[in-house]
């Protein structure tokens, strides 16, 4: 009965780490090659911003039991703010917290939408980045947005879901970094 007892007790303590279900998502998303875009070290503010309604990144819709949200275990916010900033500095810009020129990136939406069945899932994601840009005479306003998919066997792991959400914000930040329209008008 003894050997018994803590067969059982090592059982239970398994099982129950086997069904722990993450609540967090590490992301480390990384900055994309980025094109000088100016020699004049032109001062320049830099903000982002987080102007999404929903805190959390991922949503596992199981049904019919409801869906389970992951958010991210660092603010998103402060790791695309180290993009942007590292990416302008790229460019050749000096980023000034006194300039009169500015730019502000907006996280409007990251969602990765996860459809859990017994044999597959899905999982979509929508990115969404909004940039505001000013100078002493006018104002510029783009949206760029990207989308991910992923469709596997039984359910996902979240290392593969890091790897697309980093993947998808890295293509998109490069992206902004390297519009010529953006560089255009802060040059101005």
């Amino acid at each position: 009965m003894k050997i018994t007892v803590p067969t059982l007790v090592s059982v239970l303590l398994l099982s129950a780490c086997a069904s722990h279900e993450p609540t967090h998502i590490a992301l480390n998303p990384s900055l994309g090659s980025v094109s000088l875009q100016t020699e004049n070290d032109i001062p320049v503010f830099v903000e982002v911003i987080d102007t999404r309604t929903k805190n959390f990144i991922v949503q596992f819709d199981q049904a019919p039991k409801p869906p389970r949200l992951v958010s991210a275990s660092e603010p998103v916010r402060l790791q695309l703010e180290s993009l942007f900033r590292s990416g302008m500095r790229k460019a050749g810009y000096v980023i000034d917290p006194a300039a009169t020129k500015k730019v502000q990136f907006q996280l409007a939406y990251l969602l990765t939408d996860v459809t859990d069945n017994t044999f597959n899932y899905e999982a979509k994601t929508r990115l969404v980045i909004n940039v505001k840009a000013q100078n002493a005479r006018q104002e510029l306003t783009k949206s760029f947005s990207g989308n991910g998919f992923l469709k596997g066997p039984l359910s996902p792991d979240f290392a593969t879901l890091e790897l697309d959400i980093n993947k998808l914000i890295n293509k998109l930040t490069s992206d902004i970094l390297n519009d010529t329209e953006l560089h255009q008008f802060l040059n101005q």
